[in-house]
């Protein structure tokens, strides 16, 4: 097929930075889209037909598929496959119908004028995402390249972090890299007060927890502290929690159902495992439909879609899951059929049951369709007077199913 979109990185030195093929292409192109700083890089007096973008961006994504056929050039800032347009016309457009010809991220500009080592580095974007995101990736001594929306971002980032308990971070603002204005500015997120800033900027963030440290930090591994949840009861403790994602087994780009989700906990860890993860928490109770809004909020998972309703019907219309988690309601007519009907072959269903009247749901189950069985019984040391004595939590049945 023969290639008629281009995608070309550009610097902020602008045209002059341009490899030959990225020139050569610009030059040839019929067509060319961009943003308003990318377009008024183009000589004036250029005939050549130009699309802004549109928001939302669907609209000019269909403007470039119409144009099928003719040359066409989209001017992108930096790499555009790290966290930018290329990456999103790749969905749309097959990557034989392109040439990409990116130029040096701003992740990689920034190391070098840092001296970071970038696969050391985590890093994100917050441009049209919630802040939020970073509250998975903050740990003493972490190191952050995070792209801004804009010159509030430095703030916003500050004030996140100092409420975390990280106000002795390190932020260090890189503006216009590789321009002739480019700047730095560096200070700490509790005293972080600087606004004047482009709004073209990266943020380096070296984590340094407040001492006295006000909370431990969270580990991404499954089984966090109950006391990192709010809820109202209904929430999956923390050891029976870890052995249910261990059964979720959830792998980079997964779909889960966290069917009854109450707290969100599993949904929450189940995308903490890594950042490609995905969920779906599904619950009715409206006190319950805030604790999970502000539990992901608060644990880095912004984006866990929470759909309101009561299961099975609920479920209707929703994405082909991976694995699906149940946690409670068992006996729900037709709640566990609908959930194995809707798993994606080689998916995982892990249902967890405490009274007798849902372990007899189960066992019905694993005696059709096979799978594992297990019996989980936990007890913690709580005091009894000046000692300490086990006290028993109540134990749960857990059943495994693999869809064949």
């Amino acid at each position: 097929m023969q290639k008629w979109l281009s995608i070309v990185g550009i610097g902020e030195d602008g045209l002059a930075g341009l490899s030959p093929i990225g020139r050569a292409l610009l030059d040839q192109a019929e067509v060319l889209v961009g943003g308003e700083r990318h377009l008024a890089m183009v000589p004036i007096g250029d005939r050549r037909e130009d699309l802004l973008w549109s928001s939302p961006i669907a609209t000019s994504i269909q403007q470039i598929l119409e144009r099928r056929g003719q040359s066409v050039c989209v001017l992108a800032s930096g790499d555009p496959m790290c966290y930018g347009i290329g990456a999103t016309l790749t969905r749309h457009i097959a990557i034989a119908e392109m040439t990409i010809v990116p130029a040096v991220s701003a992740f990689s500009l920034a190391c070098a004028r840092l001296g970071w080592s970038l696969p050391e580095v985590e890093t994100l974007s917050l441009c049209g995402r919630d802040p939020a995101l970073l509250n998975a990736v903050l740990f003493p001594s972490a190191r952050l390249l995070v792209l801004s929306a804009d010159r509030h971002t430095p703030s916003t980032v500050a004030n996140l972090l100092t409420q975390a308990g990280f106000g002795d971070s390190q932020i260090t603002v890189l503006e216009r890299m590789g321009g002739s204005h480019e700047r730095i500015i560096a200070g700490l997120a509790s005293e972080w007060t600087t606004t004047d800033l482009a709004d073209l900027n990266t943020l380096a963030i070296t984590c340094i927890p407040t001492s006295p440290f006000l909370r431990s930090p969270l580990a991404r591994s499954a089984g966090l502290p109950d006391t990192a949840y709010h809820h109202d009861g209904q929430l999956t403790k923390r050891e029976v929690r870890a052995v249910t994602l261990s059964a979720l087994a959830p792998l980079p780009g997964q779909l889960l159902w966290d069917v009854g989700a109450g707290s969100g906990s599993i949904g929450i860890e189940w995308m903490r495992s890594d950042r490609r993860c995905r969920a779906i928490a599904i619950e009715q109770h409206p006190t319950r439909l805030q604790f999970i809004a502000n539990n992901a909020a608060a644990l880095g998972t912004p984006h866990l879609q929470i759909v309101v309703g009561k299961a099975p019907a609920a479920l209707q219309d929703l994405p082909e899951p991976d694995a699906i988690f149940i946690g409670g309601g068992l006996t729900t007519p037709d709640l566990l059929d609908t959930c194995w009907r809707s798993l994606r072959s080689g998916g995982r269903l892990v249902v967890n049951a405490v009274t007798i009247e849902s372990e007899q749901v189960i066992f019905q189950q694993q005696r059709e369709l096979g799978g594992e069985l297990t019996r989980i019984a936990i007890q913690r040391a709580e005091p009894i007077g000046q000692f300490l004595g086990w006290k028993a939590m109540a134990s749960v049945t857990q059943w495994v199913g693999l869809k064949r």
